[in-house]
């Protein structure tokens, strides 16, 4: 990789980790809800998987994909059925007598969602095509180590914003509405998985 494409991949990571998508809204809704410390598996599930799932879309498993379209077709329904699940679980969180009922996605949740998260595929597929065609391993792991440096503090941010918005969503009526709203905005991801 031509070293000078660093900063406009850095850029690129950064401009596609920060926007929302189903890990930013559920790491925000995480942070709302179990406090930073606990959402930390989370966030290091998020990235590092993500790392990791570039680096294996890089290395070949979009041709593994092309050559057994059903395993295409599993992964879209894998995706429905996980973001379905999350979606409840986001709707039913409560307040903190509640939430301590409930946990936050832990680190293999998180890590193995990347696999079935439509954004995901789409910014892996960018980065790999753009920044990393056909030039080998090399390159595709340089692409996916800037973009596991810049994703983590990004989606962090998300869920420090969960976390600030704590004290306004103290009144329980207050934390079902944030809740449910993204609950509704997770949802609103699955159209373009299921049609991608």
């Amino acid at each position: 990789m031509d070293i000078t494409l660093i900063p406009a991949l850095a850029a690129f990571a950064f401009a596609t980790s920060i926007t929302p998508g189903p890990n930013t809204l559920m790491l925000m809704a995480s942070g709302a809800n179990f406090g930073l410390r606990r959402t930390l598996p989370h966030m290091l599930g998020v990235g590092i998987g993500f790392t990791v799932m570039l680096a294996g879309v890089g290395l070949g498993v979009t041709e593994l994909l092309a050559a057994v379209p059903a395993l295409g077709l599993a992964l879209k329904l894998a995706c429905a059925a996980f973001l379905l699940r999350l979606a409840w679980r986001v709707a039913h969180a409560g307040p903190a007598d509640r939430a301590a009922r409930a946990r936050p996605m832990s680190f293999l949740e998180a890590a193995a969602f990347q696999w079935i998260n439509p954004k995901g595929w789409a910014m892996a597929l960018a980065a790999v095509g753009v920044y990393a065609p056909g030039e080998g391993a090399a390159a595709v792991l340089v692409t996916a180590a800037v973009f596991g440096a810049v994703n983590l503090p990004s989606v962090g941010a998300w869920a420090a914003a969960g976390r600030a918005l704590d004290r306004w969503l103290a009144p329980p009526r207050r934390r079902r509405a944030f809740n449910r709203t993204m609950a509704l905005l997770l949802l609103a991801t699955l159209p373009p998985a299921l049609l991608a």
